[in-house]
């Protein structure tokens, strides 16, 4: 049984996956615990597949998990942690804009008095190395306030893609989540909340990535939406 889990969702990463596997690679030879690292490959249409698999194949504690179907990161996050079988499981971007040496910081806590934790880019003792664009900034704290007034209070930012957990927490909270798109850290931190679960915000380092796929104007209202989906879904006693 690894003691961490690493879930890193991909899609036509062929480009990037290779440099941040052996960036996790090295971190993890330096650490005292076992640990796997799962790759969703989430239906590539480049080489993804093929850099990961030879790259487990010279390292056993990686490996791939293919998806047949694509409908979004949050559904290839579900998948990997539920295929995870640490005691502890977090997911990170495939473009590592939080070091993945930052995991030790969320993993304390975790191992201390929080079931969940969760980097963090807006907090005073935050480095943002490099910053996003002014209005990926603006459109990103406008959402948060909406989502600190209608789910989540008090996590000034709940869409860093970095995130830890105990590893049953994890099966619990990702059995139940039903949101795939970007908003799913949502929906799984309010769950989170509805249980009694403790969560932990970590000021972590941040690199901003300019090859960043999210477009602000389209995904940002499908987060709306789905923001929408999560309180109608608690009002009508879904999440009980």
């Amino acid at each position: 049984m690894p003691h961490l889990s690493i879930i890193i969702p991909a899609h036509n990463e062929q480009d990037r996956v290779g440099p941040t596997l052996e960036r996790v690679a090295d971190y993890l030879g330096e650490q005292p615990y076992e640990a796997e690292v799962i790759v969703v490959d989430d239906v590539s249409a480049d080489h993804t597949g093929g850099v990961v698999d030879a790259f487990a194949a010279q390292h056993p504690a990686f490996r791939r998990l293919r998806r047949d179907a694509h409908p979004g990161k949050g559904a290839a996050v579900r998948a990997g942690m539920l295929e995870a079988s640490g005691d502890y499981r977090l997911f990170s971007d495939a473009d590592l804009s939080t070091p993945i040496e930052e995991t030790a910081k969320l993993l304390a806590a975790c191992e201390g008095d929080y079931e969940v934790a969760v980097a963090s880019r807006a907090l005073p003792e935050s480095n943002l190395a490099v910053r996003q664009p002014w209005f990926r900034e603006t459109m990103g704290r406008t959402f948060n306030l909406m989502v600190q007034i209608g789910a989540v209070w008090g996590i000034r930012d709940t869409q860093c893609g970095f995130k830890c957990f105990r590893g049953a927490v994890a099966e619990e909270l990702f059995e139940r989540m039903t949101i795939t798109g970007f908003a799913f850290d949502v929906e799984i931190l309010f769950l989170a909340r509805k249980r009694g679960y403790r969560i932990a915000e970590i000021p972590v380092t941040w690199i901003n990535s300019p090859k960043s796929r999210v477009d602000p104007i389209r995904d940002s209202l499908r987060m709306m939406r789905d923001l929408a989906r999560i309180r109608w879904r608690s009002l009508r006693g879904a999440y009980r």
